[in-house]
């Protein structure tokens, strides 16, 4: 049997963590097996550009497979972003970037809105953009306007960056614009073929019912105006890419979100499935829906080189989020097929039908773990199918929304179902900045930044690198149990890295490894990889290390 050596240290305090736990018991396998005593190690945290080269995961500059935990931050009203700006609602200071680094995540899905980037100067329904006919300049950009927007996410970004946090750019909409008590497009964007714009009564969910907001949308996924509306939405993409293409904390970007539509549907070349692949790749290079091989007929008033392209002839670097309907939050079928381009992730939200849209919580939690389990099993069925050569083993899988509810229980089983697929996900949402399209009861934390119960279960271990191919996540919340299993790749230099939120564990942990060495880094433990390939289990459990 091979010897084990054990041994006890105090935690040194983690940059964001308030509590240090009293103790750390690591424990290894191994003759040669040795414990530094916990130091700083920032080359040990997972940092710079992620990519995907084969699919399936994403994958760090040293070959580790990483694993994203986080929350959505979104600003929806004007200035339509969060940065440093005391007394505003919309200030995102370092106590939030700390916070949040403290419940040990590592990524913030950033809202971006267009009508920020790109205000105009034009009113909804204005002839010079909305008469029917070739899409041509529209003359609303501002560079100007532009760059002053993005230099303050940039700020944004460098504050997250500090606490080794990534940002995933989101082009953030709800119900279009605000003139439909959502946000997103300009006014300018806003083309009803001469319907008033008027709002519904009731919860703001109501306006997607509105004709005159269907007709905004149809006309943006026609682009059959004369103020090019989509290829406008692409020019402030370009300019977002263009700002962040060397900029190795972002993970990548978001083209749209929760793309709908209530005019268009299946039965006809309408379809939104085609419209929306038709919008990521543009009218010169379609490709075909997932349950067909014949190839999409683009309206050739939409623009021939689509957002995905755009945004990777500004940025051939990061990672591009692409998101199915809006309906598929609920379960419904993907048809987005695939698009021949790099370093796409398949990035989707999971809801429940079966809950309050005030409260979020569930009217009956065991229909709401049931949808939200079925979602989840018909993203991971269809990552593999969108497989392109520079991704033959599918797409890799991201949640990127989920929760907006205070119940423990719903969160735990979906993150359960996350880890049992080996993916990461974002929250929604860290704060509620009176979203017009929301509630205050989905915060995670209080505008104050007191953390809501439903913290404890989104705070929790996880492999933020993996020296090897994944084989298990597995957190026993009740227990408070981690284990991790994979198999190691000698080839791979960098250590393998599991988060460990320090108020997870108020009185210590063990951590065990049956293979390389255990050592504390700072709000995590890191396992040096073993000289041969080998199958290595790693767990962590609460309290002291048993004698035996």
């Amino acid at each position: 049997m091979n010897r084990v050596l054990r041994h006890c240290l105090m935690l040194s305090l983690p940059v964001a963590a308030s509590v240090a736990s009293p103790f750390l018991c690591l424990q290894t396998g191994g003759a040669t097996a040795v414990v530094t005593n916990p130091i700083s190690a920032t080359s040990s945290f997972v940092h710079g550009l992620l990519s995907s080269p084969q699919g399936g995961f994403l994958y760090d500059q040293y070959g580790r497979v990483v694993i994203l935990h986080g929350v959505n931050a979104v600003y929806k009203r004007p200035p339509y972003e969060l940065f440093v700006d005391p007394g505003k609602p919309w200030n995102f200071t370092s106590t939030d970037a700390a916070a949040i680094a403290g419940l040990g995540f590592n990524i913030v899905r950033l809202g971006i809105i267009w009508a920020g980037i790109e205000p105009g100067t034009l009113p909804a329904n204005d002839p010079a953009i909305c008469t029917p006919g070739t899409p041509s300049d529209p003359h609303q950009w501002n560079q100007v306007v532009a760059d002053q927007y993005l230099s303050r996410v940039q700020q944004t970004v460098d504050q997250l960056a500090r606490y080794h946090i990534y940002t995933l750019l989101d082009m953030h909409e709800d119900v279009y614009s605000t003139g439909f008590r959502g946000e997103g497009a300009p006014d300018w964007a806003v083309c009803t073929n001469g319907l008033p714009i008027k709002t519904l009564p009731g919860r703001w969910s109501n306006n997607y019912a509105s004709p005159s907001l269907n007709a905004a949308v149809r006309n943006f996924w026609s682009n059959d105006v004369v103020g090019d509306i989509q290829g406008e939405y692409d020019r402030a993409w370009a300019a977002v890419a263009s700002t962040f293409s060397n900029d190795p904390w972002v993970v990548g970007y978001d083209p749209i979100n929760e793309p709908f539509t209530t005019t268009l549907d299946r039965v006809t070349p309408e379809d939104l499935d085609v419209r929306l692949e038709c919008f990521y790749t543009g009218s010169a290079a379609p490709g075909h829906l997932l349950d067909s091989t014949k190839t999409i007929a683009c309206p050739q008033t939409v623009p021939a080189q689509g957002v995905i392209p755009t945004i990777l002839a500004a940025d051939p670097h990061h990672l591009i989020f692409r998101e199915p309907t809006i309906f598929t939050s609920g379960g419904a079928p993907n048809y987005v097929g695939a698009m021949d381009y790099p370093n796409l992730v398949l990035n989707f939200h999971d809801y429940c039908s079966y809950r309050s849209g005030v409260t979020g919580n569930p009217y009956n939690l065991s229909a709401c773990v049931a949808q939200e389990e079925s979602t989840f099993i018909r993203r991971s069925s269809e990552a593999p199918l969108v497989a392109t050569p520079a991704e033959p083993l599918g797409l890799p899988l991201f949640m990127s929304e989920f929760g907006a509810t205070q119940s423990s229980a719903l969160l735990q089983h979906l993150t359960s179902v996350a880890d049992q697929s080996l993916i990461g996900w974002t929250y929604w949402s860290w704060k509620y900045y009176d979203d017009p399209t929301g509630s205050s009861a989905e915060a995670l934390a209080s505008p104050s930044g007191q953390l809501h119960p439903i913290a404890n279960a989104l705070s929790q271990p996880f492999p933020e690198a993996v020296a090897g191919s994944l084989t298990l996540i597995d957190y026993d919340a009740p227990s408070g149990s981690f284990y991790l299993n994979f198999l190691s790749n000698p080839k791979v230099p960098a250590p393998t890295l599991i988060s460990i939120p320090s108020k997870k564990y108020p009185h210590g942990y063990c951590a065990r490894t049956s293979a390389g060495r255990l050592r504390s880094v700072g709000g995590a433990v890191e396992v040096t990889n073993p000289p041969t390939i080998q199958t290595v289990e790693i767990t962590v459990i609460p309290g002291r290390c048993p004698s035996h």
